[in-house]
C-alpha cells in the first residue's frame, strides 16, 4: 500500500486518468464519526486549511444552518480532493433515516463507499440500512471503525456484528494499538508495522516495530490477510501454499479484486477526532476502491428499448444522470455523476427520460457550498450544471444524436404529513413557491392541497424531516405560516379482490361520453399501482386503454373518500365497450376511476405505517423501556447485549412513536438512544381502523364546511 509519511498528500496539477479517480461516499449510522473522517480527509488532502468540528457548528461540508444548529448532516455534500496524485470526489451522506434518500440518491451514482461504524455500538439500525443500500447498487466498501479511543470500544466485537448482522465477509487489515484513552495508533497488518500519527493536527505518520506483545497476533492477523488474499490470484495461491512470501503489493493487488467484486470488505481503524489513522484510510481507499475502469459499463434503453453500454471513455456519446437538484436564485444547481463523453459549457444536450432539450450552463466542481467553474465535464465526473430547466432527479441527459436512458432512482413514500397554511394572503403565493422548490430538491418530500378545502398537506419521512421543511419554509424562504400537529400518513388496500363493470355513459346534446370498462381488481404484494391490460378483439380500442389504467391511478393517488393513497393493487382491464364518436380519453379515464369508487364501496382496509426500533439502554432501565415500548403496541424480537448496554430491537406503529424521544430521555434520566427506519404497512386492527375511518371523515366534512 502507498506510503504516508508525508505530512499532507501532494496535490497534482495535472487532470487525472480515470484510473486515478475515485468516485467515494462516505456512510454510516448517525453519530458514528462520519463527518469527522471526512473533514479530516479535507485537511489532509489540503482541501481545507483547518479541520471543522461537528460539535462546534464549524463542519466545512456540514454547511446549511440547520445542519450547523442540529450538529448533524442533513443533506449530502459534495467535494473534490486529491491524495498522492489519487483525484477523489467524495460525498458526505447524511445519519438519520429521515434523509436516506440522501444517501439513496448518492450510492446510485457512486463507484464505492466508505462505511463508518463506532468501535463501541458496531453495527447499528441505520447501519444496515446504508448497507442493503449499498448491496442493492453493488457498491465495493471499506469499512472503518472509528471512535477507537472510546470507553468500551472493541475492535473484535465489531467486526463481529459486520460478520453476523450485515451477513458480509470482513477482513481486518488494520489492528487498534490500544484502546480507549490508551489509544497509541493502529498496526497495519499488511506491513506488520505499528503506525503512529504525531503533530498537532496527528498529520505527521510514524511507522516503527510491532510491539512484542502484539507480534503473535499480529502474525496470525497477516497470514489471514494472506489467505483471503490468495482466493483472488491463483499465483498467490500456489505459492502460499506453498509456504512462499507474498509481497504486500501482491496482496493488496488481490485484495482489490476481492473488494471489486463484492466478495470481501476489508476493516480499518482509527479515531478520527483524535487523527489517528485516516492517512491510512485515504491510501485504503486509492489502493483498495475501484475506479471507474475497473467496473462493468454503465447499461441503458435505446429509443427502441434496447439495452446498450456506455463505456466509460471521452469518446462514447455522452451520457448522465441528474441524482440532485439545490434551488438556487441564480439558477437551480443539478448534480450530474458522469458516465460517459464529454460535454461543454453552452452545448445542447437532450433530457432523454422527457424527450426535450436543454443548454448546459455553467459547469462547476463542488467543494460543499463552495463552486469551482470549469468549462467542460466528462466521463466519471460528479459535478453541478446551472441552466438545466426541465431535469430533475432520475433524468438522464444524452447526447442527442445517440440518445440513452438509464435506470431511474427510486424512494420511499412518505410516512408522515403534516398540515400548513399561510398567515395571510399575500403569503399563499410565496408558500406554494417555497413547497414546489423544496419538492424538487427533495424527492421524498410530496405536497398537495385540497381543491375544496384549500388546506395543504406536507408529507415526509418523519418528525425530524418535517421539522427541518417547516423551519426552512419559514425561515430560508420567509413565508408566515401556521403548522398543524404531524399525522401519520395512512394508506389503504381492497379488502378482497372483484370483478367490476364500470359504465361511465352521459349524454347532454351534441357528443356525449360513452366508456365501458370491464376491470379485475385485487390486493397484491407489491406496495404500488399494477395495471395488466388483457383485452383481445379491440373491445377498448388500443388508444384508449391508457386512459383507463390514468383513471385508476388517479384514484389511487387521490385517495378516495378519505384521502389515503391505495398500495398494493392489481388492476387487469379485461373487456369494455366504446363508441365511435362518443368515445373520449376523458371518457375512460372516468370509467377507471369510477372502476376504483366502485371496488372499494365497503371493500378498503386502512394500513398504518411500522417502524423498524433499535433502542439503546443501560441494564437497569430495561424494564421500563420494554414496558413503554409494549404500550405502544411494538413487537419486541430481540434483546441484545453490547458492552454494557441492552439493545432492544423490534417493529412498532409509527403513530405510536410520536415525542418517543422526550419520554425514553424521562424513563432513563436521559442515558438511552433509538432510532427507527420504514418497515412497510400493516393493516390496522378492525376497532382502531373503524375510530380511524370515523375521525377522518369528520375531519374532511370540517374542512369542507
Amino acid at each position: 500500500m502507498a506510503a504516508s509519511a508525508n505530512p499532507k498528500g501532494k496535490s497534482s496539477s495535472a487532470a487525472p486518468s480515470l484510473h486515478h479517480l475515485r468516485n467515494l461516499g462516505i456512510i454510516a449510522h448517525i453519530d458514528a464519526g462520519k463527518t469527522s473522517v471526512s473533514e479530516r480527509i479535507l485537511f489532509l488532502t489540503n482541501r481545507s486549511h483547518r479541520i471543522g468540528e461537528v460539535h462546534d457548528g464549524q463542519a466545512v461540508l456540514d454547511y446549511m444552518e440547520e445542519e450547523r444548529e442540529r450538529g448533524i448532516t442533513i443533506t449530502s455534500a459534495a467535494t473534490t480532493c486529491e491524495w498522492n496524485g489519487y483525484f477523489i470526489n467524495l460525498i458526505d451522506t447524511p445519519g438519520h433515516v429521515d434523509f436516506t434518500a440522501e444517501v439513496e440518491r448518492s450510492l446510485r451514482v457512486l463507484d464505492s463507499a466508505v462505511v463508518v461504524f463506532d468501535g463501541v455500538s458496531g453495527v447499528e439500525a441505520q447501519s444496515e440500512t446504508v448497507w442493503r443500500q449499498a448491496d442493492d447498487h453493488k457498491v465495493p466498501r471499506i469499512c472503518f471503525v472509528n471512535k477507537m479511543d472510546r470507553a468500551g470500544a472493541s475492535f473484535d466485537d465489531c467486526v463481529h456484528s459486520i460478520r453476523d448482522r450485515l451477513q458480509t465477509r470482513p477482513i481486518p487489515i488494520q489492528l487498534p494499538w490500544g484502546s480507549g484513552k490508551d489509544l497509541k495508533g493502529v498496526i497495519d497488518v499488511i506491513r506488520r508495522k505499528a503506525v503512529t500519527f504525531e503533530g498537532k493536527q496527528g498529520e505527521k505518520v510514524v511507522f516503527q516495530d510491532v510491539p512484542a506483545e502484539m507480534k503473535d497476533e499480529v502474525d496470525a492477523a497477516h497470514e489471514a490477510v494472506v489467505e483471503v488474499a490468495s482466493e483472488f490470484d491463483e499465483n498467490i495461491l500456489e505459492r502460499f501454499l506453498e509456504g512462499e512470501t507474498i509481497s504486500d503489493d501482491e496482496v493488496v493487488k488481490a485484495l482489490r479484486e476481492g473488494v471489486r467484486e463484492n466478495k470481501v470488505v476489508p476493516v480499518l481503524c482509527g479515531a478520527a477526532l483524535r487523527n489517528v489513522g485516516v492517512q491510512l484510510l485515504l491510501d485504503a481507499v486509492v489502493d483498495l476502491l475501484p475506479a471507474p475502469t475497473d467496473l462493468d459499463p454503465v447499461t441503458g434503453k435505446n429509443k427502441e428499448g434496447e439495452e446498450v453500454e456506455r463505456p466509460d471513455t471521452r469518446e462514447a456519446p455522452f451520457a448522465a444522470l441528474a441524482f440532485k437538484t439545490i434551488s438556487d436564485p441564480n439558477g437551480d444547481l443539478t448534480f450530474l455523476r458522469v458516465y460517459s463523453g464529454v460535454a461543454r459549457s453552452g452545448e445542447q444536450i437532450l433530457n432523454s427520460t422527457k424527450g426535450k432539450k436543454e443548454r448546459i450552463g455553467r459547469i462547476y466542481r463542488m467543494h460543499a457550498d463552495k463552486r469551482e467553474l470549469i468549462d467542460e465535464v466528462e466521463a466519471g465526473d460528479i459535478v453541478a450544471v446551472v441552466g438545466l430547466k426541465l431535469t430533475v432527479t432520475g433524468d438522464t441527459l444524452s447526447d442527442p444524436t445517440d440518445p440513452v436512458i438509464l435506470e431511474e432512482i427510486s424512494f420511499p413514500e412518505p410516512v408522515i404529513v403534516m398540515a400548513i397554511s399561510p398567515s395571510s394572503r399575500a403569503d399563499r403565493e410565496r408558500l406554494s413557491e417555497a413547497l414546489a422548490k423544496i419538492s424538487r430538491e427533495d424527492p421524498t418530500f410530496t405536497w398537495n392541497t385540497d381543491e375544496e378545502t384549500q388546506q395543504t398537506l406536507i408529507g415526509g419521512m418523519g418528525e425530524l424531516h418535517l421539522d427541518v421543511l417547516r423551519n426552512r419554509i419559514i425561515r430560508d424562504y420567509k413565508v408566515a405560516a401556521l403548522v398543524g400537529a404531524p399525522q401519520v400518513a395512512y394508506r389503504q388496500s381492497l379488502a378482497r379482490a372483484v370483478d367490476i363493470e364500470a359504465r361511465h355513459v352521459k349524454q347532454s346534446g351534441g357528443h356525449g361520453q360513452f366508456a365501458v370498462a370491464h376491470v379485475r381488481l385485487e390486493p397484491c404484494e407489491d406496495p404500488g399501482v399494477t395495471f395488466e391490460n388483457s383485452i383481445v378483439g379491440g373491445a377498448v380500442p388500443r388508444e384508449y386503454i391508457p386512459s383507463v389504467e390514468k383513471g385508476i391511478r388517479e384514484y389511487c393517488e387521490g385517495g378516495g373518500d378519505l384521502n389515503y393513497a391505495f398500495l398494493g393493487l392489481k388492476a387487469e382491464l379485461y373487456d369494455g365497450k366504446s363508441h365511435d364518436v362518443d368515445s373520449s380519453d376523458m371518457a375512460f379515464r372516468a370509467a377507471g376511476r369510477l372502476a376504483m369508487r366502485l371496488a372499494t364501496d365497503g371493500n378498503s382496509a386502512i394500513h398504518e405505517p411500522f417502524m423498524e426500533f433499535e433502542v439503546q439502554t443501560p441494564e437497569e432501565f430495561l424494564g421500563d423501556v420494554i414496558g413503554d415500548l409494549n404500550s405502544r403496541r411494538a413487537t419486541v424480537s430481540d434483546i441484545e447485549s453490547r458492552g454494557s448496554v441492552r439493545v432492544v430491537l423490534g417493529q412498532v406503529p409509527m403513530g405510536e412513536m410520536f415525542g418517543y424521544a422526550t419520554r425514553l430521555r424521562s424513563l432513563t434520566q436521559g442515558r438511552a438512544t433509538y432510532s427507527m427506519e420504514p418497515a412497510g404497512y400493516r393493516p390496522l386492527p378492525k376497532a382502531m381502523a373503524e375510530k380511524i375511518e370515523e375521525k377522518r371523515r369528520k375531519e374532511l366534512r370540517e374542512q369542507k364546511s
